[in-house]
């Protein structure tokens, strides 16, 4: 039997997006009812990177000291050439960083992020959490939206806020049902235990071996007990509609041409899992009526300047923000948030895309990019300004 239940304020997606908003809508007052899809509040994958402009975000809402039990706090992202193995450049996170910024660079685990973020929600008298509730049907009701899930359950809301993801289910019903874009990159990724790294892994920064077509990132997450590494790289086998690509056989011929130093961490990636890299264009928008969206789901980007879930966490508080400022009116507060996050998470979205050429360009493009940073010093922070310091 079908049970209806009525929320002023519905999110959608138990993710680190999604527990972020929630959050940030109690800490104003609002009381927010979550549903997630999976039995168990999880987050896949290893690391994550959260530069000065999420911190601020996560000290906003209280749990940056709790979050900061679990870091680490590299000293530098350091860019290297993968085949080469020489140094390009390095961004110094140290001290002029922390002045110029007024918060620090970390790394960490993302089941860590999400778990703290999720006790912080559970310790909210005005959040409360479901599990086990894959969204299947979503309505545009003018003034209210509503969500039947695949058990029956049907959530009836004053404000529906979509933190899905990538293939969010409310996006493709009710505001765009086009496709995500496949970047024809794979990325292959897991954490080890730290004891087991190679001589070359640096442990007090963040790397980036790039070459054509492919990098590597390496950092240490939790403490410093694991180190994260990710390989990514161009498939030649990518066709639409196909899933026999980006196998552990490209990834092996394609990292082959690759230094010592990468070929060594190479050995130690896990292979049981592939994650294919999608992103969009900017979508100018992402609301109707009172319906939002949030993160992935409004803005999914490439992983190449780790802001994926610094723009989830961005959007969480401004639309916390403009809810304060417009008295909890909807239909205001969602038009004043995306009208803010449009311009700035296209810029992020388009530069992610750059910045994902610029690390894989070959030949005289390669030559060229080398030469150009090797002239750049390591606290110039001209590219990261409007990033960072947002």
């Amino acid at each position: 039997m079908n049970t209806k239940s009525f929320y002023p304020l519905l999110v959608v997606g138990g993710g680190i997006g999604g527990l972020t908003t929630a959050l940030a809508l109690a800490r104003k007052g609002f009381p927010v009812h979550l549903i997630e899809r999976e039995a168990e509040f999880g987050e896949i994958g290893a690391g994550i990177q959260l530069a000065p402009n999420a911190s601020k975000v996560l000290d906003r809402l209280g749990v940056l000291a709790e979050i900061s039990k679990y870091v680490v706090y590299p000293e530098g992202i350091v860019w290297m050439d993968a085949v080469s193995g020489k140094h390009i450049t390095t961004l110094d996170l140290g001290e002029n960083f922390v002045k110029n910024y007024r918060y620090r660079y970390f790394v960490m685990h993302r089941s860590d992020l999400l778990t703290c973020l999720l006790q912080a929600c559970q310790q909210n008298p005005l959040i409360t959490l479901e599990t086990s509730r894959p969204v299947v049907r979503v309505e545009d009701l003018g003034d209210a939206a509503r969500v039947t899930c695949a058990n029956g359950e049907i959530y009836e809301t004053e404000a529906l806020v979509a933190a899905d993801g990538l293939h969010s289910v409310v996006r493709a019903q009710l505001i765009d049902d086009s496709a995500p874009v496949c970047s024809e990159f794979v990325a292959y990724r897991g954490a080890i235990p730290i004891e087991e790294i190679s001589n070359h892994a640096g442990l007090n920064n963040v790397f980036y071996w790039v070459g054509p077509d492919m990098h590597l990132v390496q950092y240490p997450v939790r403490r410093g007990e694991l180190y994260n590494q990710v390989a990514v790289f161009k498939s030649k086998r990518y066709r639409p509609g196909s899933d026999d690509w980006g196998t552990v056989d490209e990834l092996e011929e394609k990292f082959s041409q690759a230094c010592e130093g990468v070929r060594t961490g190479l050995v130690k990636i896990k292979r049981n899992r592939r994650w294919p890299l999608f992103d969009r264009l900017p979508a100018d928008n992402w609301t109707r009526n009172r319906v939002t969206l949030i993160g992935d789901a409004a803005h999914p980007m490439l992983q190449y300047i780790a802001q994926g879930a610094c723009q989830a966490l961005e959007d969480a508080m401004c639309l916390a923000d403009k809810m304060e400022e417009f008295g909890g009116d909807i239909p205001k507060t969602f038009a004043a948030y995306q009208a803010e996050r449009f311009p700035r998470t296209a810029r992020v979205q388009t530069s992610a895309r750059q910045f994902g050429e610029i690390a894989h360009i070959d030949g005289m493009g390669l030559i060229l990019r080398n030469a150009y940073f090797a002239g750049r010093v390591s606290d110039d922070f001209t590219y990261t300004d409007w990033l960072y310091g947002y």
